[in-house]
């Protein structure tokens, strides 16, 4: 039966606290600060798509230069804070680390970048100074990383930034799509506030582009635009049964929990999650933990082609989720207009498709699973309806941008999910940073 509040407060409390405890202590995170090996030509900050100089902060960390050290990773991520607990650390910086080859536990980075930025912000150290104000103003669409770490660079080069966000509340994905034992609601508000101390950065909330604002205003009244907004329509299934009650897609799911809170979001007892991203399994755990007793994950390919990490599978598998490879979703029965039974295709992997990864052929044969709740994680679409409505150049929606991330717009910039598509966050903030560079050149405040 699909209802909330299945669970008692403290059961929720429990469930969705942190999965990633910080140092309990200053000294467990010197001992392991003091185990790394400062490598020159470090694999671990070639590995960071923000190029944090990982050696040089976990050095300051050993020394006890703290504020120092959260330098070092602002400096290069304004949300070195939140990327040390949403990032797929095993992919990526610690999974270069030179102990992996030793078959050592490589450092914690992420813990360690937690540590000293979490400081820093509960301290409230103002690590930049803002320049004075050269009289440019940009406009920043979407307050989501890529937004965020685009004003807060511009800012500090003394270029005055508004942001305008369709929601109430800035983070974009960190606040409302990412699981809520990652980062907290209260977290997400208090790194956005932090990013704003600098100054010269106004968000204007709930204005959404195409409806309370359009892109020939914002050309008009500001020197500049940059577009993150970012990717958010759920991929259908395109199957029958699509639209019977208990069929949800995984991003409201989340949005819902980070929204609503825990009590408040009802959930089935017996679960399917189609899909095995990030998001499915973020979708998957959280249904268990809001109290399903089952949830079964469906994937179409096997685990060698999965998209998330081993490291997040194995979150959903330790929360008693179950997972059925070869399966793909071919219909949705339901009783009185609610879902009952969900037929699945077995499927065999093919020839490889052109991302590399081997197709899924349908057998022929089916089977069925009895569920009352469906949810939907099979990947997001781009926002092509205002894209194309702004005559932006794109590829199935994904914004087109040239090597200085400018559109075919003049003075129209664009980065992060709207143009890659979907990448971590991390990407995103990365994006911001080159999309200040570029705008930075384009107005003429740097060379």
């Amino acid at each position: 039966m699909i209802e909330s509040n299945k669970l008692s407060e403290k059961q929720y409390q429990e469930n969705f606290s942190d999965i990633h405890p910080p140092y309990e202590s200053s000294t467990a995170a010197k001992v392991d600060a003091n185990r790394c090996l400062f490598c020159y030509d470090a694999p671990c900050m070639k590995s960071c798509p923000t190029s944090i100089d990982v050696p040089k902060f976990i050095k300051q960390i050993a020394t006890e230069n703290i504020k120092g050290s959260a330098k070092t990773i602002f400096s290069s991520n304004i949300m070195g804070t939140g990327c040390s607990k949403v990032c797929p650390v095993e992919k990526l910086c610690e999974g270069a680390c030179v102990y992996n080859l030793l078959e050592e536990e490589p450092i914690p980075i992420a813990k360690l970048q937690r540590y000293s930025t979490e400081i820093a912000m509960e301290k409230n150290w103002k690590l930049f100074e803002r320049k004075k104000s050269v009289g440019k103003k940009v406009a920043i669409v979407g307050a989501g990383p890529a937004g965020l770490s685009c004003a807060h660079a511009l800012s500090r080069e003394g270029i005055d930034c508004t942001i305008y966000e369709k929601e109430s509340k800035g983070g974009g994905l960190m606040t409302y799509g990412i699981a809520a034992y990652k980062v907290t609601p209260q977290f997400c508000e208090d790194e956005v506030n932090y990013i704003l101390s600098i100054g010269g950065i106004e968000i204007k909330y709930n204005q959404e582009l195409g409806k309370d604002i359009t892109l020939a205003q914002l050309k008009k009244e500001y020197d500049a635009v940059y577009l993150a907004i970012g990717v958010g329509v759920a991929r259908q299934l395109a199957i029958p049964g699509e639209k019977l009650e208990g069929v949800v897609d995984a991003i409201s799911f989340i949005y819902d929990i980070r929204d609503k809170g825990y009590s408040s979001v009802p959930v089935g007892d017996k679960v399917a999650v189609i899909g095995m991203g990030m998001t499915a399994i973020d979708a998957a755990t959280q249904a268990k933990r809001l109290g399903a007793k089952e949830v079964t994950m469906l994937y179409r390919r096997t685990e060698d082609e999965m998209p998330c990490t081993k490291h997040e599978l194995d979150i959903a598998m330790l929360d008693g989720c179950e997972v059925v490879w070869l399966a793909a979703p071919q219909k949705i029965k339901g009783s009185q207009g609610k879902v009952k039974q969900l037929v699945c295709s077995k499927m065999k992997l093919g020839e490889p498709d052109a991302s590399g990864r081997r197709s899924p052929v349908d057998t022929g044969e089916t089977f069925t699973l009895d569920v009352d709740m469906v949810i939907k994680a099979a990947g997001q679409t781009p926002f092509e309806k205002i894209i194309k409505k702004y005559k932006l150049d794109n590829k199935n929606g994904k914004i087109s941008i040239n090597e200085n991330c400018a559109t075919n717009i003049k003075g129209v910039f664009a980065g992060g999910d709207a143009v890659n598509g979907g990448k971590e966050v991390v990407d995103a903030v990365q994006a911001g940073k080159d999309g200040a560079f570029s705008i930075l050149k384009y107005l003429g405040v740097k060379n």
